[in-house]
């Protein structure tokens, strides 16, 4: 079945809607959510959760075009906040050690008017990663919004984990710089 189908078995609250998106995307999401939490009853739990967001979002969202980045957006968001929750009780450190790198190049917690100025640092990032080679965008990508370990991205894209450090250290500093250009403080 494909994407608009769904979303229209959605829009007339049809819970065949759930079960259709389960059989299409249901993978997808459980490894997304594990590459974070590295915890199957963990990345189950997102998986479900997702669909219940994705039941109460749509309407009046209607992603169409682009449902899997709708799902995989909410099933991201939840395993972070499952990571948070377990970074508080101290059971787990990846989330802790790759927001301590992003942190080199994007702004911080400002409060409210850094929250308000958010949409302007996603276009600025969105036009950094635009600028940036296909192999290196796909390892930044893969590192901050997969959570792929090092290891992981160099054995995908058949490179050594150096190469893939470098990269990302290189694009770190490169969007600094871009952020930075574009007025923020860092």
């Amino acid at each position: 079945m494909d994407d608009s189908a769904i979303v229209e078995l959605y829009l007339a609250r049809d819970e065949s809607a759930i079960s259709q998106t389960a059989l299409k995307y249901g993978a997808k999401l459980r490894r997304l959510a594990y590459g974070i939490l590295e915890d199957e009853t963990g990345a189950e739990e997102c998986e479900n959760d997702t669909y219940l967001e994705t039941w109460n979002s749509v309407p009046p969202h209607e992603p169409r075009t682009y449902l899997f980045a709708f799902l995989g957006r909410i099933a991201r968001h939840l395993a972070i906040d499952e990571c948070r929750r377990n970074a508080r009780q101290r059971r787990y450190a990846r989330y802790c050690e790759l927001s301590e790198e992003m942190l080199e190049c994007v702004p911080g917690d400002g409060g409210a008017d850094e929250a308000l100025d958010a949409g302007e640092l996603s276009r600025a990032i969105s036009a950094y990663l635009a600028s940036c080679a296909e192999e290196q965008r796909n390892f930044f990508v893969r590192r901050y919004w997969f959570f792929d370990p090092v290891a992981d991205i160099a054995r995908r894209y058949g490179c050594s984990q150096s190469k893939v450090k470098t990269a990302l250290f290189r694009m770190r500093e490169g969007l600094r710089k871009h952020l930075e250009k574009e007025g923020y403080s860092l």
